[in-house]
């Protein structure tokens, strides 16, 4: 895997909007979901909404601890 693959990506989130973060890493549109995991029988993604609206850098490792949240674990 890329040094690429490991980087988090920066996402404005909006307040009350459900996202699914890909949690297998098979998805062409990280670090959200687009269904590939059916194709692979991977694991499904883990859906969450955001409490506010604010800028994050959500995990593309699939290491953290904090998902869908980057804590930096791809540094390790």
């Amino acid at each position: 895997m890329s040094d690429r693959k490991f980087t988090p990506i920066a996402c404005d989130l909006e307040a009350g909007k459900k996202y699914s973060w890909c949690t297998c890493g098979h998805s062409e549109t990280q670090p959200f979901c687009n269904g590939a995991h059916r194709a692979k029988k991977a694991t499904p993604p883990l859906r969450f909404e955001a409490e506010a609206d604010k800028k994050a850098h959500l995990c593309t490792c699939k290491l953290t601890s904090n998902p869908p949240y980057c804590d930096g674990s791809h540094k390790n």
